[in-house]
This record gives C-alpha cells, structure tokens and sequence, in this order.
C-alpha cells in the first residue's frame, strides 16, 4: 500500500470483525473481475473499471457513520453514491458500469427493502442527490485519491457534471427496468464482489482454480455388476436421457457424458453431502474446487482446506453438487440469478433423480430445462423412475435428435429385482416385524412422510428397543446435529449389527446405504422406488437373485392426512403394489404410467420469469423479492435458534451460526409470533422446550407442554 493510501485506511469497506479498508477491498475485487472476465467473454477494461467505481462510495461519511454504529436519518446506498464518479470513465463505458453499480446489491424498483434507486427516488426525489452530495468537498477527495491508486485516472469533479451523471443514471435505470432481461453486467460484478468478499486475504490463492475442467477419466471403470458401466457414453448428441434401476451406475455413467464443469443436482441435503463427498474422494489429487451449495451446505468441513466453508456459493468450480431448488431460481428471477447464470453458461448439467410426483415440480423441471438450454448448457437427465408423459415433454424440450437415450435391455434389468413388498393396513402390524427383525440382527429402515410422525415412531421404538442402536433423521434439527445424524447414520450402515433407523424423505437418494428391511408410509410411486433402493443396496455376483423385504403402510384417506402428498395418488401407488410378490423391474414403467397417466402440469407461467416462447420477462435490473419457489414447493425458507443459542448466536462468526439454525417454515414462525432476531441469517427465536433429541417439535413453539416425551 502506497503512502497515499495509508493516510486514508481510516475508509473502511466493511465492519467488525474485519475491518477491512476500503482500496483493499476494491483491489481484490478488481483482480478478480481482470481474471473472470475473459471466463465468462466479458471486455476486461471495462470489468476493471466497474470493479473499482462499485464500492466507492462507501467513502461517504454516512457509511462510515453506519459501520461505527451511527444512524444516519436518510438511507444511505453507497452503491448510488459509487456513480457520482460516473465522469471519471469514458461515456462509451456508461451502461455497462450503470449496470454493474446500481443494483449489486438492491433491486432497483421494487425492492423487498423498497431501497432501490427509483424506490428512493419516489419517495425522496432531489432530496437523494442532495444527501448523496453532502459533503462532498470533504469525502471525494479521498475517494479520488484510492481510485488513483487503482490506476483510474482522477480529477476534481463539478456539481453539475455529477448531477448531470447522475440524472442520466436514473433515465437509464427507468428505460431498461421496462425493456426486461438479463444484465450479464450486473451478474458479472455481483460474482465477483462475492469471491473477493467472501475469501479477503486469499482472494488471490483460490483464483488459479477456478474454471478448470476436471479430469473426469476416472468414471471409464467398469464392472458387470454396474451395466451402466459397460456402455458407450461418446456419442455425440449434446443431452442425455437415462433411466436405469438404483445402483446400476447412473452417476459414471452421467459424469462420462460430460466435457466441461459439472453442476449436479440431488433433492435432499443428505444425498448431497454424499454425493460431495464422493466427488471429494473420486477425483483426489487434482487442483480444482469441488463445491457443494444448498440451505447447510458452508457447515460441511472439508480437512486441510480452511476456506472451504466460504467457496460454497461462488462461481467457477470445476464441479458443484446443488438441489433443483437453487437450480430453479434462475427461473423464478430470485435475488442473485444472473450471477447462476453466467456459471451456468455453456456447463454441464446433471439432473440427477429429479422428484416429479406433483404438477409444480413436473413444471418446474420442464421450465429449467428450457432455460438450460437457452444458455448453451449440456443436460443430462437420470432417473431410477419417470412417467412416460413426462419423459416425452423432456425429450421434446432436448430435441430427440440430440439426445442419447440409454435404458437397460429386459435382461440386465431384471438382475436388479430385489425386494419382496408386503402391504400392512396399519403401522401397528409392523410390531412383529421389527421385533423379528432386530432378534435375527438386521438392520431396519423406517420412512415416514412427515417430521412429526418420525417423531413419534422414533419415540415409540426407543422405549420399545431401549438396547439396540436408534437415529433418527429429518430435516429440522440444528445443521451440526444434523450433520452428525448423517455421519451416525452411515456409521450404523457399515456395521453388521441390529439397529433402527427412523427417517423421512432425505434418505430416497442417492445415499449409499443398505439395510435389510423397510416399512415405509405410502408415497407416491416413483419417491417409494427410490426409497426401496436403499435396501439391499449393495450387489455382488451371489446377491442377485436373493431378495429383500419391504412392508408399505396403507396411505390415509383424508386429504389433510395425507400431506405432503396428494392423497390420491398415494391410493394409487398403493395400489400397483404387488402384496407378498416380488417387484419385478420390467413392471415398473406400466405401474407408473398407470399412477401417472396424464402429465398435470400446473401452470406456473404467471411466477417464472422465463417465459415460453418469448424468453425473459424480468424488468432489468431488478430480481424477484418474494420467495414463489418456496411458497410453491414448501421448502423450509426461514432459520430457527433455540432461546438458549440467542447470545452466543450474536458473537459467533458465519459458520458456527449456521450450525445453530434449524430450517422452517415461515408460517411456523407467524403463527406462533416468534421474536426475529436482526443478526445473521435473521433467524427466529424458538422457546428452548421446542428442540430436544427429537429436533424441532412444531407443537411446542407455542403450548409450553411436551407432545413426545
């Protein structure tokens, strides 16, 4: 640092605890803007450019005010006061560097904080400029000061060019939130703002590794036992259609089809820490960065590797494993979108065991297969299970003549028959079952289609089995037990002992674990087949031909009952069932259609911003403040600590936050009128009888009195 800049490292960029000088931050970020620029075929002069004006006005005295904890009485977006010194760059740059400044951080209409540029300009109107401009003669000499040691030529600037720049900003602003698109400009700045912001001092260590493509050689092994394995996979064809039992070799055979950076998607959090860390151990001893991303993901330690935690959500790994759902926010415009889209661009995409079972998510694929393909991406499609209506509209969608199309010969599948189903009119005739079950040593899965009923059985059986190892496994404990249940759970697998696992849907894919016996809840059809599939899991030469016992629950009656899932195609999926038969492979796809005769998509045209036909609807600039995903889907889309976690929640650094939140849903927190806490994730406070070793119990977070203990 020069000695001009030392006289101004009282200019702070960030906070406690770093305390980051402002010409610190903007070096690493324009670094890293010079090194993506030529990944994504962005002009480097003008990234540089936008690089160093987007956090300049962080040198305003307000912000500086607010990081010593000082209010100011008109907000301050040091992103509009960055554009102040618009006048400074060539006019040929104006667009391009309006676009990476204005809404890096805020939408600039509409804003959930109603704090964009034209939300601020309606409200407050001249006023803005003027706070904008307070003390100028004061701050911009030391704003041009860092700008010059950036290399940016600097020079005195008058009142009227700066206003004159700054109403040419708002025409602009005002004409493209109108025209709809998508900003590559902004994408690209708020990318690189997050890898410089996230990793600081080591900005410049993790840069060589981004965008390489992994040697994927390593998925060319083979074996008779995987005929997936056995196949071809050079043909051509830009995408990808496989269907194949679990265990058959989907995931080589999928990695094979691919020759640039890997994205790859698994619904629940369980199989993709699995997945990770299969990906981890699979391509050992190259230098690339394999990421994993969805709601816990920056609690998954990686040994030797202390950043690890923090690239989760950056751009320019050479593979990312991910759920469809932060998949689907490109489509649905969420805060962030164009940055997935850039990284996306020209990739590899793997949809691995994607749950189609209801009209939202059928829609939701078939949306995010369009965009992927608008994008360039190669996407490959695998599945244990899909109806015949829905594989056509894929196949549609790809183009048949540019798709390969894999499936088993009658012959290999049927070396995959496993499983004997028995059908039970309720839970308690699996008593004797489990009973037997544990005096012979097996090992006994039991899937419940919801947290509270996993609660209960779980519950039950440990009174009943107080000698032999119990775990339970859901979605709503705090991210470091769960992650612990999940490394408990893949423990008690490897082990050839008795023990009772009690789960819910996070363990249906893609989770390398084979018990010897299951009774499960009814779901719908193609979910129970992967279900089965964590049953006699693993093959060998002597196992085919020996099978396994599964005993599926009646589905309820009542609607209500049985959510999450439609009750009639609960009834219906019981009902293909065969009862004290073996499932036969080659019937899976006739019982299926048969669940599914119809593809019933819901019509989520008036949420996307992607439309059909005509492409994208979103004003520039601006992305979606409300979660439509998570409203569509039910996702858990809101934090939870417990009371007891409140003060050292307040002082933990990031990750041992997130390891005390617990996934919920919104509604959980209104309709029990939690306190929020403003802190990190904005997490809600949940009365500390609420978790116990069973997780989160949704009917204490208000009645004091326990349900289950």
């Amino acid at each position: 640092m020069d000695s001009a800049m030392k006289k101004h490292i009282d200019i702070k960029a960030k906070g406690a605890p770093s305390w980051m000088p402002l010409y610190e931050h903007l070096e690493q970020v324009e670094q890293v803007a010079r090194y993506f620029a030529p990944c994504f075929n962005i002009e480097g002069k003008v990234a540089s450019c936008g690089a160093i004006l987007h956090d300049i006005g962080k040198a305003h005295p307000a912000f500086q005010d607010q990081l010593n904890g000082k209010k100011s009485a008109f907000p301050i977006r040091h992103e509009l006061a960055s554009l102040l010194f618009l006048p400074l760059f060539g006019r040929s740059m104006w667009e391009p560097l309006i676009e990476m400044v204005v809404a890096h951080h805020k939408s600039i209409v509409n804003d959930a904080s109603k704090r964009g540029l034209l939300d601020l300009i309606d409200r407050y109107d001249d006023e803005l400029i003027d706070f904008l401009r307070q003390d100028w003669e004061e701050w911009s000499p030391k704003a041009l000061d860092i700008i010059a040691a950036l290399g940016i030529e600097g020079r005195s600037l008058s009142e009227e060019e700066v206003r004159e720049a700054f109403e040419e900003v708002l025409d602009y602003c005002e004409q493209v939130w109108n025209q709809k698109g998508v900003s590559r400009w902004r994408g690209f700045l708020v990318a690189c703002d997050h890898f410089a912001s996230a990793l600081e001092q080591h900005t410049t260590t993790h840069l060589s590794r981004q965008f390489r493509v992994a040697d994927l050689s390593f998925y060319k092994r083979q074996s008779d036992l995987y005929p997936l394995s056995m196949k071809d996979a050079s043909s051509d064809r830009q995408h990808t259609l496989v269907i194949a039992p679990t265990g058959a070799g989907k995931t080589d055979y999928l990695m094979r089809r691919c020759r640039g950076r890997v994205f790859y998607t698994l619904p629940f959090q369980a199989s993709i820490n699995a997945m990770y860390k299969r990906f981890k151990s699979d391509l050992e001893g190259q230098d690339i960065d394999i990421r994993l991303l969805h709601a816990s993901s920056k609690v998954v330690k990686t040994k030797g590797e202390p950043q690890a935690e923090i690239l989760q959500n950056l751009v320019g790994s050479s593979v990312k494993v991910l759920t469809p759902h932060q998949l689907a926010g490109i489509i649905f415009g969420s805060k962030g979108f164009e940055s997935l889209l850039l990284d996306l661009e020209g990739c590899d995409v793997i949809l691995d065991e994607v749950h189609t079972y209801t009209g939202v998510s059928q829609a939701i694929v078939l949306k995010v297969v369009q965009v992927l393909k608008s994008i360039g991406c190669r996407i490959h499609i695998g599945t244990a299970t899909i109806p015949s209506t829905l594989y056509n509209a894929l196949l549609e969608e790809l183009e048949e003549a540019n798709t390969l199309e894999v499936q088993l010969s009658d012959e290999e599948q049927v070396k995959f028959n496993r499983h004997i189903i028995h059908k039970l009119d309720a839970w308690e005739e699996s008593h004797d079952v489990i009973a037997e079950s544990i005096s012979e040593n097996k090992k006994v899965l039991v899937v419940c289609n919801r947290i509270e009923d996993a609660q209960r059985t779980f519950q039950q059986l440990k009174d009943d089995y107080s000698e032999t190892p119990l775990l339970l496994l859901h979605s709503r404990f705090k991210r470091s037990d769960r992650n612990e249940r999940e490394v408990a759970l893949m423990e008690m697998n490897n082990r050839e002992q008795a023990c009772i696992v009690v789960s819910t849907q996070v363990v249906e894919v893609s989770l390398d674990i084979s018990f010897d016996v299951m009774i499960t809840h009814t779901a719908p059809f193609d979910a129970m087949i992967q279900r089965f599939g964590r049953v006699h899991r693993k093959r060998s030469k002597q196992s085919i031909g020996t099978y396994k016992p599964i005993y599926v629950i009646a589905p309820p009656t009542e609607k209500k009952e049985a959510l999450p899932y439609d009750v009639e195609v609960l009834q219906k999926s019981f009902e293909v069932l065969p009862d004290g038969e073996l499932l036969d492979q080659l019937s899976l796809q006739d019982k299926i259609d048969e669940v599914y005769p119809t593809l019933d998509l819901m019509s989520i045209e008036s949420h996307v911003k992607y439309k059909s036909g005509s492409g994208w609807s979103v004003g520039k600039l601006t992305h979606s403040s409300k979660a439509v995903l998570m409203d569509l889907l039910k996702i858990d889309s809101v934090q939870g600590i417990v009371a007891d976690d409140v003060e050292g929640y307040k002082q933990a650094p990031y990750e041992e936050k997130m390891q005390m939140e617990i996934p919920m849903r919104y509604w959980m927190a209104k309709v029990n009128d939690l306190e929020q806490l403003s802190n990190g994730s904005d997490p809600f406070i949940i009365p500390n009888e609420a978790y116990t070793e069973l997780g989160l119990i949704k009917d204490n977070l208000k009645d004091n009195s326990l349900q289950f203990i």
